[in-house]
């Protein structure tokens, strides 16, 4: 195995000083409350744990079997190919042996390290990688250094996640690699429903002095050291799917044949770089430390969570967990896609073909609901069909999520101004979507239109009337398709304008903003008449937005609301020159949220179910938005007047737009 420049206990060494870039997220107590974090390429969500060696999951975007316990699709657990488990002179490592423990994360090149020490006898120190140049591919990298002398044994297995899979099949492979043998292991299963054929595989690579010994199910390593000696070996993985390959056997041991070829050190470099290449697009907040650590990591944990050119979208959960089924909702297009649209619009592209891929679908739904044009699934699986579980009346009733998709479509459309792809892909969905609200409205004697019988942005209220933030998207979504009709040089029909102007948003007496027809005050879930403001931008009267805030945050469940409404809050106060106000909602939009010890965003204040990336879009959206006062407008993404919180010194957005530019507010 190649010696690379800079050992991993280097790097564990000089990890101090990159923290106060606000690079590196640190644990040093090993007894301490613990939640993990993911790293993950896109395609693979690997999810470390505080114990060595251990990781507890690896998740598949987007490969959807059916499962007896939600009774609908939901994300699989791939097969896992790092299981490694170690031995000091034949006693299996436990937690009484480990001492000096010490775990990071280098948010800028996605790597999960940890380093103990192991009976007193041996510096252990290891990383954890989801290759973002190798989508369905994975490593550990390890080293050790003898402090006394010591036997030491790695051994590894691919386990089979409890209740997914069929029977395993298990397979050892010799091979010649570049004129030297290599030794391989393989294990095959159907998903549990036969839907996919799943295939992992793994192999050590390592330096002279190891011997390795095998079985169909495991494979060992084995060395003794002498004090002060240090070796290093990886462990490389890969997960391939019949989704995705006519053959996913051969093609996993393919993928780790080649990084065996290319030797680990190249394949890290490019991993790397492309890494760097990703962080063009970044955020650099000077004098607050803990809002940059929270706003890099909630970036990283975006970009992670998906890839240029796969045509996927982001699940609430990203590729932390199976939190939601791994379904896409309304948080990828309104919460999770405007940040990265505007640093990163690769990412946004693939994320927006998700939907126009799964028109069909969307057609279907839309004429088993007596609908025209196209109707989106309120909770979307691989195949763009409805997967809400069937006694949530989110599912036939949340029909906001239809407008959200065209808003994105048109937005998308305003920043890259690619108008053959408004021409062949984003206004054909958005006129199919202008006909759905075409006829899904209503009309009142008085001329005016309404929507009945939906749920809106605050869950709690079902099947209401006129509710203000699904009335205010479809708004929206209509006016945009006017303007994208124009642009391809096609005529809208008038109706469209007709209805986007006298579709209903109702108010008090008092001048309140009424969330539907009826509203009494009762306890909200989340923002919903506040969106009117931002992002919809269909209220604009300063009073009007500061009357609406200051009454609905009162209403707002403080116990199980998730985060996301209070980084509204602050990106209407920035925009207003109210710093104090913005920076005590960009507190609330995520210290309730933070778990030990990265400072991992859960969904409420009292979950546990990380990463939550629709809390780490909403908090970007406040920083880009609200104190960055960057808007996305018809004439591209423009900068608006704006304040910071009085603590930060200066925010620096870098790689904004097709430009690439890069805005400094003092």
């Amino acid at each position: 195995m190649p010696k690379r420049i800079f050992t991993l206990l280097f790097l564990l060494a000089t990890l101090t000083a990159a923290a106060d870039e606000g690079w590196i997220l640190r644990a040093t107590d090993y007894k301490a409350d613990y939640t993990g974090a993911s790293v993950a390429n896109g395609t693979l969500g690997i999810l470390p744990w505080k114990e060595p060696f251990e990781v507890r999951h690896v998740i598949l975007n987007h490969v959807f079997e059916y499962s007896n316990a939600t009774r609908v699709n939901g994300v699989l657990r791939g097969l896992n190919p790092f299981r490694l488990k170690m031995e000091v002179n034949n006693r299996p490592l436990s937690e009484e042996m480990i001492s000096q423990w010490e775990q990071s994360i280098d948010l800028k090149h996605a790597h999960h390290r940890t380093a103990f020490t192991a009976d007193d006898r041996v510096r252990v120190a290891y990383s954890v990688t989801a290759l973002r140049n190798m989508p369905y591919a994975g490593m550990i990298e390890v080293e050790v250094e003898a402090r006394d002398q010591v036997t030491l044994k790695f051994t590894n297995r691919i386990d089979t996640p409890e209740g997914e899979y069929r029977t395993p099949k298990y397979l050892r492979q010799s091979l010649l690699v570049d004129g030297r043998p290599i030794r391989l292991l393989r294990t095959d299963a159907q998903t549990r429903f036969g839907r996919y054929g799943v295939s992992a595989a793994s192999m050590f690579l390592h330096d002279e002095g190891f011997q390795l010994t095998d079985s169909d199910t495991e494979a060992t390593l084995s060395i003794t050291l002498q004090k002060g000696e240090r070796r290093k070996f990886a462990l490389v993985g890969a997960i391939c799917t019949s989704r995705d390959f006519s053959d996913p056997r051969s093609e996993a041991e393919r993928q780790i044949i080649y990084i065996a070829h290319e030797t680990t050190d190249r394949i890290l470099a490019a991993h790397d770089r492309a890494w760097e290449e990703l962080w063009r697009g970044d955020i650099r907040i000077e004098g607050d430390d803990e809002a940059q650590r929270t706003v890099r990591f909630a970036l990283f944990n975006l970009y992670a969570s998906c890839r240029a050119g796969s045509a996927l979208s982001i699940s609430p959960m990203g590729l932390s967990m199976q939190g939601y089924n791994g379904h896409i909702f309304w948080d990828a297009e309104l919460w999770m896609y405007p940040p990265l649209l505007m640093l990163n619009q690769e990412i946004a592209r693939s994320m927006i073909d998700y939907r126009t891929r799964r028109l069909e679908p969307a057609r279907r739904r839309a004429l088993s609901y007596g609908y025209r044009g196209v109707m989106f699934p309120w909770e979307s699986d691989w195949f763009g069909e409805e997967s809400t579980p069937t006694w949530a009346i989110t599912g036939p009733l949340e029909h906001h999520i239809t407008a959200d998709v065209a808003i994105a479509a048109w937005n998308y459309y305003r920043v890259t101004r690619d108008e053959k792809w408004l021409r062949e892909e984003g206004y054909p969905m958005m006129r199919e979507i202008a006909d759905f609200w075409m006829s899904r409205v209503e009309r009142n004697a008085d001329g005016t239109y309404s929507i009945s019988g939906v749920v809106g942005a605050d869950e709690y209220a079902n099947n209401v009337r006129d509710n203000a933030f699904t009335n205010g998207a479809a708004k929206e979504a209509l006016r945009a398709a006017v303007k994208a009709a124009k642009v391809c040089r096609e005529k809208a029909p008038k109706a469209w304008s007709e209805v986007a102007e006298k579709l209903r948003i109702l108010t008090s007496k008092e001048g309140i903003t009424l969330e539907y027809e009826g509203y009494d005050g009762v306890m909200i879930k989340q923002a919903d008449v506040n969106l009117l403001a931002y992002p919809l931008g269909v209220i604009r009267d300063r009073e009007q937005i500061l009357r609406d805030m200051e009454y609905y945050d009162r209403k707002i469940d403080k116990v199980n609301g998730p985060a996301m409404t209070y980084s509204i809050f602050a990106v209407n106060y920035a925009r207003l020159g109210m710093a104090e106000e913005a920076e005590q909602m960009f507190r609330r939009s995520y210290r309730p949220n933070l778990r030990p010890p990265f400072g991992v965003l859960a969904e409420t204040p009292t979950s546990h179910n990380p990463y939550f990336t629709t809390c780490a879009g909403g908090l970007l959206q406040a920083v880009l938005n609200g104190f960055g006062g960057l808007e996305l407008t018809d004439r591209g993404i423009e900068k608006r007047p704006s304040v910071l919180p009085p603590s930060w010194r200066r925010l620096t957005i870098m790689g904004v737009g097709q430009e690439r530019k890069t805005y400094v507010i003092e």
